[in-house]
């Protein structure tokens, strides 16, 4: 801490966090799977400034699929599902994390909010051309060949895929920097944030889906975060992830990460990305950055767990 100034920790929550492998996504389950997470953020806000971002891949596709199920009702486009997501998720996380502060008697009136935010992204974009970000359920190959809209095969199963233009800035990066300052713990850019494009000063909704973590290194960059923490449901990034021989690295350079990247060990649509965020963190001035479990937040923030990212 220079000056006495608490730094800023930004922590990037991955759909997972909510919803588990094997789960229904009750909101039961929901708000059970974020104890893990908000009771270590909460403990990790005594000595830090917080900002939380978080995915919304499988609640953005449960929505998508509910619309799918009624013709009654107008269809919403993407755009709007993902500000759905944005308010639900953040009030589960608000409402968790005061319950926990509390409990732990750190500030019984931590300043805290959830901003709905949105994200520019540049419309000629090549991530419109191409749909590469998985969202919603997992199917098996027999069900993926039946549905109506394109599917690809992740580390986890045949999963729906929609276009990820990359983030060009995020609009509400003032007002996230002044509550910051002021000792708010911020919530925001929730699935990547809502995608906007530019039209002369004002701005339109495209139907797209941000990743989550090259928004929240994006941000990271804009507000000055010291140290970046993606949590997601792995305990890091891994060599041959899902095979007899697979091992987890626990310190990677962008070089490294790069060939391993052409050796076909961190897929586009799920540990790549995270990567790919990390380095981009970090090359804009970030100070630390780390890829880890849900369960490991606190651990990778004093740099026992979780896979470090470096440059060089």
């Amino acid at each position: 801490m220079e000056g006495g100034r608490r730094e800023i920790l930004l922590v990037a929550l991955g759909g997972n966090a909510l919803i588990r492998k094997g789960e229904i996504g009750t909101i039961d389950e929901q708000f059970a799977n974020l104890q893990v997470p908000i009771s270590q953020i909460a403990r990790l806000s005594r000595y830090y400034r917080i900002i939380i971002t978080h995915g919304n891949g499988p609640q953005v596709g449960n929505l998508l699929l509910q619309q799918e199920c009624c013709d009654e009702v107008p269809r919403m486009p993407l755009e709007i599902l993902v500000a759905q997501t944005q308010g639900a998720i953040g009030y589960m996380i608000e409402s968790t994390l005061d319950s926990e502060l509390m409990r732990q008697g750190i500030a019984v009136n931590k300043p805290l909010v959830s901003l709905i935010s949105y994200v520019v992204v540049d419309e000629k974009s090549p991530g419109f051309l191409r749909r590469t970000k998985p969202i919603g359920p997992v199917f098996s190959e027999e069900r993926a060949l039946k549905l109506g809209y394109p599917t690809r095969k992740t580390e986890k199963g045949y999963r729906r895929v929609v276009a990820s233009p990359e983030p060009v800035t995020i609009v509400e990066k003032n007002e996230i920097k002044k509550l910051i300052d002021m000792d708010f713990i911020v919530i925001c850019c929730g699935g990547g944030g809502i995608p906007v494009v530019r039209e002369g000063r004002s701005f339109a909704g495209v139907d797209a889906v941000i990743d989550k973590d090259l928004a929240s290194a994006r941000l990271a960059s804009e507000v000055g975060v010291d140290v970046f923490i993606i949590a997601t449901d792995v305990e890091g990034a891994a060599l041959s992830y899902g095979r007899p021989d697979q091992r987890f690295l626990r310190k990677l350079t962008a070089g490294q990460a790069e060939r391993y990247r052409d050796e076909g060990h961190f897929p586009e649509g799920s540990m790549l990305p995270k990567i790919r965020a990390a380095v981009s963190f970090l090359s804009s001035g970030g100070k630390r950055a780390a890829i880890t479990s849900t369960s490991a937040i606190e651990d990778a923030v004093a740099g026992r767990a979780g896979t470090e990212i470096t440059l060089e």
